[in-house]
């Protein structure tokens, strides 16, 4: 078992729709914490000792309450306005800590118990392995579907149909971490297209519930699941 003990959070994208709201999506409130804070707290409870985190360049408000509040947890705070996703993705596998990455996107509301799971399973698959978290829950408007083999690893990724869609987590593998990918790619889910048409071994690991936050209505969705994650835990 190869364990997984540093992690790095993607925030930096604009989250237009909340925003107008007047908040910025990471300090968006579920169930009285920011998303940002619903995310550290699973990173935390997987094991996960040191994160790194990037906003975007309006997000500064984000940023300090990730240092004031997480100090210890994510020593690295970056602020950066970037062109696309798959920078936002490069520019946070460069200042975090070699080795296989968590990688959790801002707005993937997933139930701490899952998380918690998706790692501990995905720190028994190979080291050279990338781990997609993947979800048969549908929320999303723009969902990236992906169709596994009988042995769970990922044998295409996009088009309109599938086993399962993303769920916005991964675990990263150094060998992927240390590709030069094509120039022409502008999105994270471009590039994991294109690690599944180069061949590079990626396994699907399913979360029954992540909610993908971008609308109101995610959030209200968010919102019941952790009244329902309460609960569970107050019959425990």
């Amino acid at each position: 078992m190869t364990r997984i003990s540093a992690g790095a959070i993607i925030a930096a994208g604009e989250g237009s729709r909340l925003r107008e709201a007047g908040i910025a999506k990471p300090l968006v409130p579920i169930a009285g914490e920011p998303l940002i804070a619903h995310v550290l707290e699973n990173f935390a409870a997987a094991g996960v000792r040191s994160v790194s985190v990037i906003f975007n360049g309006e997000e500064e408000d984000c940023a300090a309450f990730v240092r004031e509040r997480y100090r210890d947890l994510a020593p690295k705070v970056l602020v950066q306005t970037t062109a696309s996703s798959l920078e936002s993705f490069q520019r946070i596998l460069a200042i975090s800590p070699e080795g296989r990455l968590l990688v959790s996107t801002v707005d993937a509301f997933c139930p701490r118990e899952d998380f918690v799971a998706f790692v501990q399973a995905a720190q028994e698959t190979p080291p050279e392995t990338t781990v997609l978290a993947v979800t048969p829950f549908v929320a999303d408007e723009k969902p990236l579907w992906v169709r596994r083999d009988s042995n769970g690893l990922v044998s295409h990724i996009g088009g309109t149909f599938g086993d399962a869609v993303t769920a916005g987590i991964y675990v990263v593998a150094q060998n992927v971490r240390n590709l030069q990918p094509p120039s022409e790619l502008g999105r994270l889910r471009e590039f994991l297209f294109w690690l599944c048409t180069e061949g590079h071994p990626l396994r699907a690991l399913s979360i029954p519930r992540v909610v993908d936050v971008d609308r109101p209505e995610d959030v209200r969705l968010a919102e019941e699941m952790a009244r329902d994650e309460a609960e569970l835990r107050a019959r425990a």
